[in-house]
This record gives structure tokens, sequence and C-alpha cells, in this order.
């Protein structure tokens, strides 16, 4: 490709040094083989790039050494427990029990009206979320974090420069003009400096970013078709941290992030535990990645609520996010992200750990002023 090129820029230099007409027309005659060849040529290098492209974004990160070998969430690992286990002297009911017994949550007609995993939250069941909402938005208020309410239908672009797509793409809801409907509001925060480039001092950018989430769960065939734990919507607000190309960096504020969503469980007196994620159940961009779990009663172990990771610069280049250091020297940055807190599905552990003999649940302390009762009872 790069010889026909050069063919033609030397024949087209002739041409325009000819001295006559008849050599002019000799030399363009003879350059017209080169200029099909060379639009054979780019014709095939197009088809060799998106193959090569095709190809490049299947390729994964390079995970940290500190990470576990192991082929899926069987072989993570337990970094650390918080709390007391609860201990019951009756058969604890399961969230989906309790929801009912209270008239906090609607299945029935919710699968009427959305289908299978649709649920209506009613009552006390919606006052619990709201509740959480303003919990959680309070104590993020008191950091230095930039609040934002994010698109949750989102351009192809993102999704491919965020990692979720081409291979998550059974699990997206598509629109009829080709937008999906994001399952974290990751992927549109991660977009708003696509194609930017930052300075050194605007880092690190902390979001702590809201959306409406939806997913197909594609892959959960059969898998908690009772309650709330899975389902195809929900509200999630989500740390996003932009920071300087750095390993010790993105450690530092993977650390940052982790404990941040730790502090709102123990706010919330849940029982949980972190866990590092193995190779094999690490998501194709993130480096290292930890998993809180929080401890459900009726199931006896824990279930995740949170997931926080780091990518280093693999999101940030399929999204073109740069800055300049101080030495002008243009870097992409690296990313990071983290549960803050999912909607309705903390609510399992809320109400499944704080059930009473009775069936009544006693609101954690910190819920109390927003709910403005003690204890949710039987009517």
């Amino acid at each position: 490709f790069d010889s026909k090129r050069a063919e033609q820029n030397v024949a087209s230099a002739k041409i325009a040094a000819a001295k006559s007409d008849e050599e002019r027309k000799e030399l363009i005659a003879s350059v017209q083989g080169v200029k099909e060849a060379l639009k054979a040529a780019e014709e095939e290098m197009q088809g060799i790039m998106k193959d090569w492209r095709e190809l490049m974004v299947q390729v994964p990160n390079v995970p940290d050494m500190s990470v576990p070998e192991g082929d899926s969430d069987a072989d993570n690992q337990e970094v650390r427990q918080w709390g007391e286990l609860p201990k019951f002297d009756f058969e604890p009911k399961s969230h989906s029990e309790l929801l009912l017994l209270h008239d906090m949550a609607d299945y029935e007609r919710g699968a009427k009206v959305a289908g299978f995993r649709g649920y209506f939250l009613k009552n006390d069941g919606a006052r619990l979320v709201w509740a959480l909402e303003q919990f959680v938005q309070s104590r993020f208020a008191q950091k230095d974090f930039t609040p934002m309410i994010v698109p949750s239908m989102v351009r192809r672009e993102p999704f491919m420069g965020t990692g979720y797509l081409p291979q998550s793409e059974e699990d997206l809801y598509k629109t009829q003009d080709g937008d999906y409907l994001a399952g974290t509001a990751e992927v549109a925060t991660m977009g708003y400096y696509m194609e930017e480039i930052l300075d050194k001092g605007q880092l690190p950018i902390k979001f702590f970013a809201f959306s409406p989430c939806f997913r197909r769960e594609a892959g959960s065939h059969g898998k908690d078709t009772k309650g709330i734990f899975r389902i195809h919507e929900f509200v999630k607000y989500e740390q996003v941290v932009l920071c300087e190309a750095k390993h010790e960096e993105s450690v530092k504020w993977h650390e940052e992030i982790t404990a941040n969503s730790e502090t709102l469980l123990q706010e919330l007196k849940l029982p949980y535990h972190v866990v590092v994620n193995c190779g094999g159940d690490l998501g194709l961009g993130q480096v290292k990645k930890y998993d809180i779990e929080a401890w459900m009663p009726s199931e006896m172990k824990y279930r995740e609520t949170h997931s926080s990771s780091y990518f280093h610069d693999f999101q940030t280049r399929r999204l073109n996010i740069r800055y300049r250091d101080d030495e002008g020297v243009v870097r992409y940055v690296h990313s990071l992200n983290n549960t803050a807190l999912a909607m309705p599905r903390i609510l399992c552990q809320i109400v499944e750990n704080n059930q009473l003999a009775d069936g009544s649940i006693t609101i954690p302390d910190v819920l109390r002023a927003y709910m403005g009762k003690d204890v949710i009872q039987q009517k």
C-alpha cells in the first residue's frame, strides 16, 4: 500500500514537471494502472483494519499481580469481614416474603404490567428506597464528589469505550434507533469527557453519578426468580474516578472508593465481607476488582451489593480521554468505578437482617429520620 502510494507521488511529480503535452499524456496513461492498484490496496486495507479493530476490542487488560488465579467467582478470595452475623431463634423469612407480608411490594401485578422480573414497590417499600436515596446523597454531599444525573439511553460509542460492547450485547436493551439502555451510570459518566484533553490540575475528577439502569439478565435464567434481588430495572448511584496515569494513583483511589461503600454498609449495620476477584471473574478491562457482599440470612451466604474496579487506561484509550502532564506530554488518564448504592437490591439485606420473630422489621438507625418510624409492623 505504501509503495504504491509512493509510486503515485513520484508519477504525479513527473506529470507536473512534464515539458510537453505529449510527455504529460504518456505519464498520465502510465500512472492510471498505479491509481487502480492503489484503490484496490486501499479497499483491501479497509477490510483488514476493520477485522483488526474487531479483534483488538476483544483483547482483555492485564490483571494486577495481586489478583488470584481462578476460573470463576468460586475462586475469589476473602479479604476481610465486618459485623456479626445475626442469630435468630426462629426461621428467618426471605426478603420476598417480608416485602409481601408488609405490602411493600407486588410481584404479581409487576409481572402483569412489566413481564418476568417486573415489580411494584409500595408503601414502606417505596419509602425505604427514598430514605436510602436521601441517606446516600447526604453522605456523598460531605465528600469532594461532583453529583451528576446521567443519561440512561446512550449511544454505542460509550459502551464500546467502557468495554461492555461487543461482549455484553445480549445483556443490553437496544432501541430501534440503535442506542442502548445502560445497566450502570458508569457508561454515560465515562462518556462525559470522551475525545477531550484535560489539564493535570483537573485531576482527580470524582463523580457521584445517578441513573435508572436496565439489564436483560440474559445469562441468569432460573436464578433469583423470586423477589427483587435480580431484576431488569433499578436505580443506581455510582462512584467514577479519573486520575493521573500512575499505578499507585489507581490503587489509592481504588481503596478509597471501596472504603466509601463499606462505610455506608457499616452505617446501615449490615454484615458484609470483601472479596478480591480472581482472574477468571474479571471483566474485559478490569485490572483488579473487589466485590462487596452483604449477608443474606435466608440463604445463609453473602450476596453482592457493590463492585469496585480499576482499569488503568483501558477505557480511556478506547474513549480517547487524555490529559496534559507537567511536561506538556499528553497521556491517557486512568479510570475507576464502584457502586455507591444500588436500589432496590440493598432492601433484600436490610429487611432480612433486621426482621423480628413476629415478622416486623427494625429500621436501621440512620434511616429512621427519613422514614419517620423505627419499625415496620404488620397492619
